[in-house]
């Protein structure tokens, strides 16, 4: 008795600390930013908080640009058509931070719900009590944070102007016979802006790798999955919707993609169909980011139903063969079939046998698949104006959906 009070004591405890479980409420910029109320505990002050970040990362090269004659002119890219800047600083990055909250309030609620499922053994309390501070330490991580600062001012950097700089002469750049040269807006650019905004791509990667890591962790745990859910997930369907949460995420990356494709068509002479292979691999490495992470349940879920099917076939078997023997081997039955509670357990059981015969072994559902390639891939569809007119391609649309 007093270790059943215990066992559930700790359960309190630890529904209590899920309550606080976030994936963003942690970190030294975290921190940062409550020091400079542009955030609270709740994550709440979003619109300053976007306001604030974007224009940092925006506003000053508006301004260098307006000062040095190259924001409308000047260039062959001047700053007021470079679509990549304005995308990136005035709509992913608000896409990203708006995540947060999001992703704050669902998520929170799912990890309660290994609890309050009693998917966790009592046994197993302290293991996933492990997982969860070990989520928390990793989120509160300065050294973590300092590792990216530094790869952003490193790789970061490098990839930009070895891969994504435009050959011509931009606002930000001018390419001459001694190779690239940043005008005083670039140096803005590639020392601030583009950091802060490669740092909160990072910052949400290494999220979803504490996430990934969280949920390994947790499916090390023989879990108390019930096959005959009618969910069909053995009770984990809960973890199946989390893909709503994450799917800013899915849209900031396809207009990530979508400004970047946008001055290569506009400056470049490129066509929307000359970047497949990429918009491909996008819609890929979003599924892998936010889908993947599920899979790490697939072995449970398929021993699991391979245990039931074997459990409940034998139920199922033993019952039919009396209900068999009773109503059709002994002579005629005494009692009336009608209402007959034989014939509600027959039906009962073999739905309930019908749900396990049923059960997935893989908590991704086709619709998550779809609903992230379309947010993915929405931000590309204006740029499919450039290769048809507006009304044909309305038509097109309409097409493929009715």
């Amino acid at each position: 008795m007093a270790k059943a009070t215990s066992s559930a004591y700790f359960s309190e405890q630890l529904l209590a600390e899920q309550s606080n479980f976030s994936l963003v409420l942690g970190g030294p910029l975290f921190q940062l930013l409550r020091r400079a109320h542009l955030t609270d505990d709740a994550e709440g002050l979003l619109w300053r908080r976007i306001i604030v970040i974007s224009l940092l990362a925006w506003l000053p090269l508006c301004l260098i640009t307006l000062l040095s004659g190259s924001w409308y002119q000047g260039a062959t890219i001047p700053f007021l058509y470079d679509l990549e800047v304005h995308v990136r600083f005035l709509l992913a990055i608000p896409i990203m931070i708006a995540a947060e909250l999001l992703v704050h309030r669902r998520m929170r609620k799912v990890v309660q719900q290994f609890l309050q499922r009693q998917l966790i053994p009592n046994e197993a309390m302290q293991q996933f009590e492990t997982a969860l501070h070990s989520a928390f330490e990793l989120r509160n991580s300065i050294k973590a944070e300092l590792i990216l600062i530094a790869l952003v001012y490193s790789a970061g950097i490098f990839l930009w102007r070895n891969v994504m700089v435009l050959d011509t002469n931009t606002w930000y750049a001018h390419q001459g016979a001694e190779g690239l040269s940043l005008t005083l807006a670039g140096y803005w650019y590639a020392g601030v802006s583009l950091p802060i905004f490669q740092f909160l791509v990072a910052r949400w990667y290494y999220r979803l790798w504490i996430w990934a890591r969280f949920l390994w962790q947790v499916s090390r745990i023989k879990l108390q999955l019930l096959p005959s859910h009618s969910d069909r997930l053995g009770g984990l369907a809960f973890l199946s919707g989390t893909f709503h949460a994450f799917a800013p995420l899915a849209f900031a990356h396809g207009t990530m993609l979508a400004a970047m494709l946008a001055n290569r068509i506009f400056y470049q002479g490129a066509v929307l169909t000359d970047f497949k292979i990429e918009i491909v691999l996008m819609i890929i490495w979003v599924q892998l980011l936010i889908l993947a992470p599920l899979l790490v349940f697939r072995p449970q879920l398929a021993q699991a139903k391979r245990d039931a099917l074997r459990e409940y076939g034998l139920l199922v078997m033993q019952h039919n063969r009396e209900f068999d023997q009773k109503w059709f081997r002994s002579g005629k039955p005494k009692e009336s079939p009608l209402g007959n509670p034989d014939m509600s357990s027959l039906v009962d059981l073999g739905a309930s046998f019908d749900v396990v015969q049923a059960m997935n072994t893989v908590p991704i559902k086709k619709d998550a698949i779809l609903f992230l390639a379309i947010a993915t891939v929405a931000p590309l569809i204006p740029l499919a104006l450039t290769m048809m007119p507006l009304e044909e391609l309305v038509r097109k649309l309409l097409g493929l959906v009715f």
